[in-house]
């Protein structure tokens, strides 16, 4: 079996669906925003306020084309479908998987908009960010998972009744 690739939102649940469903499947889980602050050896916030949005993207990028894997659940960070170079080489490592979120379940669960490291352009607000990138995540995504009023076991299950076989 192939890889699945975790898109969307910041507050999402990439990160913390991964780990389970990669428990579930037996599968190793990969955090590409884990990938990037190794390689950087610091934090994404301090990379995002050190080089500026743009150049963070490109950072990204080279991070994410490092990671050739099997067997693997990558949770990507939310600014991953700014790069469409990034994301055909996500497409050719497996499914991509969109866990898609109401603006007002992402607001309720994200409170730390300055500190946790979104990419996000100077003066834009949480909708801006939101309203930006769900269009994108539609337009990559192989599969759409609705998380909302959903708990974990029912989104892991959704995803592996998903995935074709």
């Amino acid at each position: 079996m192939k890889n699945m690739v975790l898109i969307g939102m910041p507050g999402a649940g990439k990160s913390t669906i991964g780990v389970v469903l990669a428990k579930t499947l037996g599968f190793t889980f990969i955090d590409s925003d884990l990938v990037i602050q190794k390689r950087e050896n610091r934090l994404l916030q301090e990379i995002i306020d050190d080089i500026g949005m743009e150049r963070f993207l490109d950072v990204e990028k080279e991070a994410v084309l490092s990671i050739d894997v099997s067997k693997s659940i990558i949770a990507t960070g939310g600014s991953v479908i700014f790069r469409h170079e990034t994301m055909e080489h996500l497409k050719k490592l497996g499914d991509i998987i969109y866990l898609k979120v109401s603006y007002e379940e992402i607001e309720r669960r994200v409170n730390n908009i300055t500190t946790r490291g979104i990419a996000m352009a100077k003066g834009h607000t949480l909708k801006d960010v939101y309203d930006q990138r769900v269009e994108l995540y539609e337009k990559y995504a192989n599969i759409v998972i609705d998380c909302d009023d959903k708990n974990l076991e029912e989104i892991v299950k959704d995803i592996k009744d998903s995935i074709p076989e």
